[in-house]
């Protein structure tokens, strides 16, 4: 192996982002895979544990030689990812965590939203936020990123150059209308993601601004464009194995062309590689976007009301993907650089 090479390490490799990273890392032309984690599966490889022909063996965390590493993705889930994170940084390592423990700055609303005290909140206000598009300054010097949740990605890519134009009332509600697919759900067996209980269905849950991606998306909005709006989010389940697509509502100030908001945001992400605004007489699909990591984005005026649609594929640019693309940008490297075929 050559000596430039970023050695990186995944914490809980056998969920479907940590499989996903797994692949993603194997053939990254920068990256050398030091090890990959799993409680349940140490001592096994993961072909054993997953239909893949990776023989990649898994080892216990505690287990995990830290001291090479340069890099650690952690698919923990939420309230594990916070007590393993600081070993992590602790050995020297600049870690990436895709669960959602260190994306609330607040740690007030943090227990709010997810039960219980956050146990490192001096490394919430360290945390760098990792929406690549509107962070890659940050980035740069980052030791501990938070990889923002499929939601608020999708979410924020759309709504976002309009509150930054400042064209939105913000008197008036955001509405999202979202939809995943059942790889969102995790891999973790749950009666809704059985295949009788979703093939041929469509399920809305977490109705009434319960949902924990809430708050998150919230934050993004103050943090990036200083608005502040009430959010109705509904999302739903569908049967496709991954993918995702969210219909955003935004109330303009006054009435305004298609082309003349488009434009906004042609200018807001050129020079971006991983968003594509869409020319006005296409609509944005989940098959744009799947198994990439790319955002489509359509853009629709009607009178006084803004409809943005947002894909994206929940395990890459809503998971996987991104957290390779932030690794990317952490390390000075292009941030396309093995994420793209």
């Amino acid at each position: 192996m050559e000596a430039c090479l970023i050695k990186a390490g995944i914490v809980g490799a056998t969920g479907y982002t940590g499989i996903e990273l797994l692949r993603l890392l194997r053939r990254h032309p920068k990256v050398e895979l030091a090890f990959a984690t799993s409680e349940q599966s140490r001592g096994q490889t993961l072909a054993e544990t997953f239909p893949t022909l990776d023989e990649t063996k898994l080892i216990a965390a505690l287990d995990a030689p830290l001291q090479d590493v340069d890099v650690v993705f952690v698919c923990l889930p939420h309230l594990a990812a916070m007590g393993e994170v600081p070993r992590l940084l602790a050995a020297g390592a600049r870690v990436i965590d895709l669960s959602a423990d260190f994306r609330i700055a607040d740690s007030s609303v943090y227990k709010e939203w997810y039960g219980r005290s956050h146990e490192a909140v001096d490394l919430l206000r360290e945390a760098v936020y990792g929406l690549s598009e509107y962070s890659r300054r940050e980035l740069r010097c980052a030791r501990l990123v938070a990889n923002p949740g499929c939601y608020p990605t999708a979410t924020l890519l759309g709504v976002l150059p309009a509150f930054e134009a400042g064209v939105v009332d913000t008197g008036l509600p955001l509405i999202i209308d979202a939809k995943s697919g059942l790889s969102g759900a995790g891999r973790s067996l749950s009666l809704g993601a059985h295949f009788v209980e979703a093939n041929e269905n469509l399920t809305p849950y977490s109705i009434g601004g319960v949902h924990r991606h809430v708050p998150e998306i919230a934050q993004g909005l103050q943090n990036y464009a200083k608005s502040a709006v009430e959010i109705v989010f509904t999302p739903h389940l569908v049967p496709l194995t991954r993918g995702m697509l969210c219909t955003l509502y935004l109330p303009l100030k006054q009435p305004a062309s298609t082309n003349a908001i488009a434009n906004i945001y042609r200018e807001r992400y050129a020079g971006h590689p991983f968003i594509h605004v869409l020319p006005a007489d296409r609509h944005a699909s989940v098959h744009h976007v799947v198994r990439t990591n790319h955002c489509a984005l359509s853009i629709t005026v009607v009178g006084r009301t803004l409809i943005v649609v947002s894909a994206i594929d929940n395990l890459l640019k809503g998971a996987s993907g991104q957290a390779l693309q932030n690794m990317n940008l952490m390390f000075g490297l292009g941030e396309e650089l093995g994420v793209i075929d």
